[in-house]
C-alpha cells in the first residue's frame, strides 16, 4: 500500500482550509444575508478564470522497491461557471513535476535508480458555495473527478533507452494514465467586480503509476512497480480569479412611505349603569388624525348596523341585556401614484415597488350593561375536592363549600341553600358550608370505588330571582380488608379442629376467590398456657420446640394450602402469617365453633367459653398489594415452601 506520508500535512491543511472558510462565513453572514435577498446575481461572478499557482505534496509506495515521489512546484488553470448562488461547475487542469526514486533493496542490492518526471491533471468538481454568488467573501467545497498522465521526462525515457545505458531493466520506461477522485475547499475573495483571489487544498487519490516498469508484485531481479496501489497527493495553490457575468445594478430609489395607520379609536358614553328605555350618546375620538384624511364610520350594536357615517351615534337599549357596541373606521383617502422607473435605470435592474397597501381599518368595541335584578353567583368551590370514604380512616372525609355571590343593582340581601346529591352537610343556610362524606355507602370488597357528588347552592333575592351554580367532589374508596371469624383452639393445643377447617376453607378460601385477596393468618395464645410445644422425634433427628402461636399459624396455613385430604388448595404465595404470643390488643371474633383436642368431644353451635376466645387464630383477607394491613398485623411472614412440604394436609 502507498504510505500515506502526506496525511498530517493534508488533515492540517484540509481543517486549516475549513477553519478559514467558516471564519469567513462568520464574518461576512450579515453582508451575504443582505445580498441573497436584494441583489445577489447583480455581481459578475457567473464565469471564472483561475490561474494558479503552488506545491504538490506525494506520499510514497511501500511495497516493493518504496517508489518515492518528490514534492514539487505545480501550475495550471481552472475554468468555472456558476448557474445557481451556491452551484457551480468547474473544469482544471495543471503541470506538477513529480520526479521518482526508488529508496528500496532486494536480493541484497540497493536500486538508487530514480528518473525525472512530471503529471498533468485534468478534471471536472462542481462547487458548493457556503455563501451566495456574489458575496465579497466566498468559502466553499468540491469533490470530483480528474485523470492524470504520469509522464517521464524525456531524459529519463533517452537514458533508460540508450544503448549500453538500460541499466536495472528499466528500458520500457513511458507514460501512464491514471483515474482518480479529489476532495477540497478553499475561499475566494471578490476585491473589486470583476478581479479577485483563491486559496485552495485538495487531496487527490488514484491508482499508482508503473511507468511502463514490471508491476508484479513478486521480487523481480531488476526495477519494478507493483501495480494497483493508492497514489495520493496534496496540492495547496493561490490563484487569482477574473470574474464576468452581469454588471452590478444601481440602487433602487426608495419608495414613498405608505400613509401612516390609523390610532385605536375609542368609545365614550357607554360607561357606568345603563337602564333600560334611556337613550345612550355614543362618541368616538381618533387622535391625532390629519385633518386632510377621509374618514367613514360604521356602528353596530350586537351586530345590527345603527346611525350613519359618523363619529357620534345615539342607541336606547330595551330589555335586561347586555349589548356589545363595534365601531369601524376606514380611511377613504384616494391612495398616491405608482413609482415610475427613471430614465437612466436598467430595465433589467427596475423591480417595480408594490403599490402602498390601503390603509388598514380599525375597530373599538364596547359593552352596554344593562342594569338586572337577577343575583349573580361568581363562583362555587369544594376544598378539598377529593375525599375519602369513612372506610379509608387515614382520609379526608369532610371539605369546606364556599360561593361568591352578588346580589342584583336593584336587589337587597342575599339567602342561600346548599344541597347535595347524597351525604350530609351542615351549615346549609350561609354562603360558607360543610360536607360530610362518612355516611356514603360503599360495597365491601377488594375493588376500589369512586363517587361523585353534586354540591349546589342556590342564591336568592327578596324578589324571589335566584340562581344555583354546582361544584363537584370526588369520593374514593380505597379496598380494605375484610376481617372472618376467629379459628379456636383447645389450650395447649395446635390442631385445627373441623369446625376451624371449616372456616378457613369453606369461608376463607371460597371468599378469597371472589376478589383480588391475600390470606393473613395472626395467631394467639392465651397466659395460662405454655410458650411452647414440644418438637417431634428423638436423638439427632428431634425438631426443636415450636412457640405455640406459631405453630397454630402454621397449621392453619396448612388447612388453607395442604392441598389433599381434607385441605384446600390456595397458593401459598398468596397467604402470610404472624404470631403474637400473648398479645390480646385486638378484639375477638370467635364465631360459632366451639373447640375440643379431639373430634369426639368437639362442641357444637355458638358454645365458645370465656377461656376459649384467647386461644385463636385471627383471618384476614387483604385486598393484594395493599400496604394498610390490620392493626393486629405485626410482622407478617411468608411461608416456608419446606416448613409446608413437612407439615402436609394437618389431620
Amino acid at each position: 500500500m502507498m504510505k500515506r506520508l502526506s496525511k498530517p500535512v493534508s488533515s492540517v491543511l484540509l481543517c486549516s482550509a475549513l477553519c478559514l472558510s467558516t471564519a469567513a462565513f462568520a464574518q461576512d453572514a450579515p453582508k451575504a444575508a443582505k445580498t441573497a435577498t436584494t441583489a445577489g446575481d447583480e455581481y459578475p461572478d457567473l464565469f471564472e478564470i483561475d490561474p494558479f499557482g503552488g506545491i504538490s505534496i506525494y506520499g510514497q509506495l511501500n511495497t516493493g522497491l518504496t517508489m518515492h515521489t518528490d514534492d514539487g512546484g505545480l501550475g495550471g488553470i481552472r475554468l468555472a461557471y456558476n448557474p445557481t448562488p451556491h452551484f457551480g461547475l468547474e473544469l482544471w487542469g495543471d503541470y506538477a513535476g513529480a520526479n521518482i526514486r526508488f529508496l528500496g533493496t532486494t536480493a541484497n542490492e540497493t536500486y538508487p535508480f530514480s528518473f525525472g518526471a512530471h503529471n498533468w491533471n485534468f478534471g471536472m468538481n462542481p462547487v458548493i458555495n457556503i455563501l451566495p454568488r456574489g458575496s465579497k467573501v466566498q468559502p466553499y467545497i468540491t469533490a470530483g473527478v480528474f485523470g492524470t498522465i504520469f509522464t517521464p521526462s524525456a531524459n529519463a525515457v533517452f537514458n533508460a533507452n540508450a544503448p549500453g545505458q538500460a541499466i536495472y531493466d528499466a528500458t520500457s520506461l513511458r507514460s501512464n494514465l491514471e483515474a482518480g477522485f479529489n476532495v477540497g475547499g478553499g475561499v475566494k475573495f471578490h476585491l473589486t467586480d470583476h478581479f479577485g483571489l483563491r486559496f485552495d487544498v485538495r487531496d487527490l487519490m488514484s491508482r499508482n503509476p508503473t511507468y511502463g516498469l514490471p508491476n508484479s508484485n513478486a521480487i523481480t531481479p531488476g526495477v519494478y512497480i507493483p501495480s494497483k496501489q493508492l497514489y495520493q497527493g496534496l496540492q495547496i495553490t493561490a490563484g487569482l480569479v477574473f470574474f464576468g457575468g452581469n454588471t452590478k445594478c444601481p440602487p433602487m430609489p426608495a419608495a414613498p412611505p405608505p400613509p401612516a395607520p390609523l390610532p385605536t379609536p375609542t368609545i365614550s358614553g357607554a360607561e357606568g349603569t345603563i337602564c333600560a328605555g334611556k337613550p345612550v350618546n355614543l362618541h368616538a375620538t381618533l387622535p391625532g388624525v390629519d385633518a386632510a384624511r377621509k374618514l367613514s364610520y360604521a356602528w353596530t350594536v350586537n351586530g345590527a348596523a345603527v346611525g350613519g357615517s359618523s363619529p357620534d351615534v345615539t342607541f336606547t337599549p330595551q330589555g335586561a341585556n347586555s349589548f356589545s357596541v363595534q365601531l369601524t373606521v376606514t380611511d377613504t383617502t384616494p391612495p398616491p401614484a405608482p413609482m415610475e422607473r427613471p430614465k437612466k435605470f436598467p430595465v433589467r435592474c427596475w423591480s417595480q415597488p408594490a403599490a402602498p397597501p390601503p390603509v388598514a381599518p380599525v375597530t373599538a368595541t364596547a359593552t352596554m350593561t344593562v342594569a338586572d335584578t337577577t343575583p349573580t353567583i361568581s363562583s362555587v368551590t369544594a376544598t378539598p375536592n377529593q375525599l375519602a370514604c369513612a372506610a379509608n380512616t387515614n382520609g379526608v372525609h369532610t371539605a369546606q363549600l364556599s360561593a361568591t355571590a352578588t346580589p342584583a343593582a336593584c336587589g337587597g340581601s342575599l339567602s342561600y341553600k346548599w344541597t347535595v346529591s347524597e351525604g350530609s352537610v351542615t351549615g346549609d343556610t350561609s354562603s360558607s358550608a360543610t360536607f360530610d362524606a362518612s355516611s356514603l355507602n360503599f360495597e365491601a370488597g377488594s375493588q376500589a370505588q369512586s363517587k361523585s357528588i353534586t354540591a349546589t347552592l342556590t342564591a336568592t333575592d327578596p324578589s324571589g330571582k335566584s340562581a344555583s351554580q354546582t361544584t363537584t367532589i370526588t369520593v374514593k374508596c380505597e379496598p380494605t380488608f375484610v376481617r372472618l371469624d376467629d379459628v379456636i383452639f383447645a389450650k395447649n393445643n395446635a390442631r385445627v379442629n373441623n369446625c376451624g377447617k371449616r372456616l378457613l376453607i369453606d369461608d376463607a378460601a371460597s371468599r378469597m376467590q371472589s376478589g383480588d385477596y391475600d390470606i393473613i393468618l395472626v395467631a394467639h395464645r392465651d397466659t395460662d398456657e405454655k410458650e411452647s410445644i414440644a418438637g417431634k422425634g428423638r436423638g439427632k433427628r428431634a425438631t426443636p420446640p415450636t412457640p405455640l402461636d406459631e405453630q397454630r399459624a402454621l397449621n392453619s396455613a396448612a388447612v388453607l394450602s395442604g392441598g389433599t385430604g381434607t385441605c384446600g388448595k390456595v397458593d401459598m404465595t398468596r397467604i402470610k402469617i404472624d404470631w403474637v404470643g400473648t398479645d390480646q390488643t385486638s378484639e375477638t371474633r370467635p364465631g360459632q365453633c366451639g373447640t375440643s383436642a379431639t373430634k369426639a368431644t368437639e362442641r357444637k353451635g355458638s358454645e365458645v367459653s370465656e377461656a376459649d376466645k384467647n386461644r385463636r387464630v385471627e383471618v384476614y383477607l387483604v385486598p393484594h398489594g395493599s400496604t394498610a394491613l390490620p392493626p393486629a398485623v405485626k410482622n407478617p411472614r411468608p411461608l416456608s415452601e419446606a416448613t409446608m412440604k413437612a407439615l402436609g394436609c394437618p389431620k
